[in-house]
């Protein structure tokens, strides 16, 4: 008798075939309700491209905002290694996202005019997950909670980010704490704010690059962070980039500048000391 099970042991009979009183894979990822949440508004081919790229892009933003989160919490308490990992996945969140304009730049401007005008003045610049995310890192522009108004929730949520630390904020401060010279100015300035290029803050950085091995864990911090801001900006160059090549210099679709917006949001930085250190050292 010929023996067809395949080396590793297992063959389709042994599998669990019978879901009726089981939960199956669609069940636990709600596969039902995901998969039908594609919803086009016109017959252009490419529209569900369209939808679809954006909507994966706000599940991994999703991912983004949980890891970071979590990993503000911890450098909170002091537990800064723990926190590493998590920095480590949102920088591997944001290669993903990039990989994905690569899908959607597979558009043409022609295939992308099809459906445009069904877009209304539904634009990615109201993504409150990625103004979560801007939120998050320190990049609080109080001017773009604005888009969010309609909404009490979401606005709701935006509003009590800007009420917390910053990450880079809630790394200052765990800095302090360790006995590192943070001006007095920065820690109790009002945190709802963007943090001002600071002079004090940067020379903190220089003295951790100066001598990493006394201060490897903070200087293992400083570095996760440029990592992260590194995969951001890679990702709004490349969104800037699509949008040149699909649309031009064309108005957005939410009514700013398009390109020229995403141009100057290009000039952003998140963590900026921790960029001109590296000229002084």
């Amino acid at each position: 008798m010929t023996d067809k099970t395949p080396k590793g042991g297992t063959t389709p009979e042994s599998a669990t075939l019978n879901f009726s009183d089981k939960m199956s894979y669609t069940d636990y990822l709600g596969l039902d309700q995901l998969l039908t949440s594609q919803h086009p508004l016109s017959s252009a081919h490419d529209e569900m491209l369209f939808i679809i790229q954006h909507q994966a892009s706000e599940i991994w933003l999703r991912l983004a905002i949980y890891e970071l989160d979590a990993a503000r919490g911890l450098i909170a308490t002091g537990e800064t290694r723990m926190a590493f990992k998590m920095l480590t996945r949102v920088a591997r969140i944001f290669e993903q996202l990039n990989s994905a304009w690569d899908v959607l730049r597979t558009m043409t401007p022609s295939e992308y005019t099809e459906f445009r005008d069904d877009l209304g003045a539904s634009s990615g610049f109201q993504s409150h997950q990625y103004r979560l995310v801007e939120y998050m890192l320190g990049n609080r522009n109080h001017t773009l909670l604005k888009p969010h108004a309609h909404r009490e929730d979401l606005h709701g949520a935006l509003v009590a980010e800007l009420a917390k630390p910053s990450l880079y904020d809630t790394v200052l401060h765990a800095l302090a704490d360790q006995g590192f010279d943070v001006p007095k100015d920065v820690l109790t300035r009002d945190q709802s704010q963007k943090l001002p290029h600071s002079k004090g803050v940067e020379a903190v950085w220089k003295q951790i690059y100066q001598d990493p091995q006394t201060h490897w864990e903070a200087y293992e911090l400083a570095e996760k962070l440029v990592d992260l801001e590194d995969y951001f900006r890679r990702w709004r160059f490349n969104h800037v980039t699509t949008v040149e090549r699909i649309i031009g210099n064309k108005r957005g679709t939410g009514g700013t500048g398009g390109v020229s917006y995403l141009h100057k949001m290009l000039q952003v930085e998140l963590f900026p000391e921790l960029w001109t250190v590296r000229t002084t050292l």
